[in-house]
């Protein structure tokens, strides 16, 4: 329990009011007493209220992801079109868990440098006040819409898309450096962890074909993706924490590494300049990339129709090149813009017209050398991954989705392209399925 003085002195002060009251705008905000909350729905509009919920002894102050027309109307009794229509957006925040401070720290890091290589600029990242951080990004930098859906109706499916796609992207870098951090002692990391050898190993083959073991960082570096859902909170700025007595402050993003747990002792707080989830400095749109290659990387599979069903093929041998479609055979030139829209493509029109994955990747790194600007492996390869792992023949997107290729410039229709709906039934038309196809039951 944190002591009444202690919330009181540092509740009192008004530039810590004034913050959390930004923090709270449009939002579901949740209170908490020691052990316990307070009812819900509720909000926070007035400074001067946070300093008489201390004297109520509150210790806590917590609010949604979710930003909401009226908050105060929520309740479970809604039905789910009901609680859309109050919806008026959602904020990206990674909640990065694990019992050892230095490890969060870590990943952290390399979650925004992640984020800033997809060319989001508005990234904002706080310390949750105990041993992990909140890594956010605002509702405002994402598209408006995204395949011909609201997104702010995408709720908590987009975010958990990012999440899921994020921590894929950078599993092995955070594994890489907290090993390195640990000077490559194995030893340590067990101790601190209290896991066992292999729980925490994986192997990943050398240049020469041998697997070699190393550290696996996922059992116990938790990306929050199953908490991603309608009306969780996370700890507002300035907030203090339960367990630690310590407040869940606004960090600079780019200076991660270089936070002290002493930095938010409530004795010591400045409020920094650089606010978690900033509405004031917002790039628009400048989170569109990530949210498209989210939904490149697992995407939602549509259910066929009936009469789509006759026409899916297997295909027994690989179909040659010159049977490709003109939208495939124009991406493999190489690409100026769309790069990572393709990649899903074409890994996933490949892996349906009975490529092999072996053959993928060596396309994927040949084409990839085509482009003006290369992709790095990491991206290309870590999809190539994701898909095996999956163990599920995906068709490539249709055509008439104008996400791809339309929108990447890769759609020069031939006579032959106003006959099909998806790139893979262009295979089968031009003749290759008769002979080297069998049709699915």
């Amino acid at each position: 329990m944190i002591p009444l003085n202690v919330t009181l002195s540092y509740y009192k002060r008004k530039d810590i009011q004034e913050e959390m009251v930004i923090a709270a705008k449009n939002r579901e905000v949740a209170i908490r007493f020691n052990d316990h909350f307070g009812q819900r729905p509720d909000v926070l509009n007035n400074p001067a209220d946070i300093l008489e919920l201390a004297k109520q002894k509150a210790t806590s102050f917590h609010i949604s992801e979710e930003l909401w027309k009226n908050p105060l109307q929520l309740s479970l009794k809604l039905k789910k079109h009901e609680t859309e229509e109050l919806r008026i957006g959602w904020d990206l925040v990674l909640d990065i868990d694990c019992g050892i401070f230095e490890y969060s720290r870590i990943a952290a890091d390399i979650i925004i440098k992640a984020l800033k290589f997809h060319n989001v600029k508005s990234v904002s990242c706080k310390f949750s006040g105990n041993k992990g951080f909140h890594i956010g990004v605002p509702f405002e930098s994402f598209p408006e819409t995204i395949r011909g859906e609201k997104t702010s109706s995408l709720f908590p499916d987009a975010p958990r898309r990012v999440a899921l796609y994020i921590k894929e992207m950078i599993k092995n870098n955070v594994s890489k450096d907290i090993l390195k951090f640990e000077n490559g002692n194995f030893e340590n990391i067990v101790k601190k962890t209290q896991k066992k050898v292999k729980e925490i190993t994986r192997y990943e083959k050398n240049e020469y074909g041998d697997n070699i073991a190393t550290l696996d960082a996922e059992p116990f570096l938790v990306i929050d993706t199953i908490l991603i859902s309608s009306r969780h909170m996370f700890r507002m700025p300035y907030s203090l924490h339960e367990k630690s007595h310590l407040a869940s402050i606004p960090i600079n993003p780019d200076k991660v590494l270089e936070f002290e747990k002493e930095h938010a002792n409530p004795k010591n707080i400045i409020i920094s300049k650089y606010r978690f989830l900033d509405k004031e400095n917002i790039i628009r749109n400048d989170a569109k990339d990530l949210l498209i290659q989210s939904f490149d990387f697992q995407p939602v599979i549509e259910e066929t129709k009936a009469e789509e069903k006759k026409s899916l093929t297997t295909f027994e041998s690989a179909v040659p090149e010159e049977l490709f479609p003109p939208c495939i055979k124009l991406g493999l030139q190489g690409l100026k813009d769309g790069r990572k829209r393709f990649v899903f493509i074409l890994i996933n029109f490949l892996v349906s017209t009975g490529w092999d994955y072996d053959a993928i990747e060596k396309k994927l790194k040949e084409w990839n050398k085509k482009n003006p600007e290369s992709l790095r492996e990491v991206t290309v390869l870590g999809q190539l991954r994701y898909h095996k792992q999956q163990k599920k023949k995906i068709l490539p997107p249709n055509c008439s989705n104008e996400s791809y290729y339309l929108d990447i410039g890769i759609c020069k229709p031939d006579n032959l392209c106003n006959k099909i709906k998806n790139p893979v039934n262009y295979c089968q038309r031009k003749g290759f399925s008769s002979k080297k196809a069998v049709k699915t039951q």
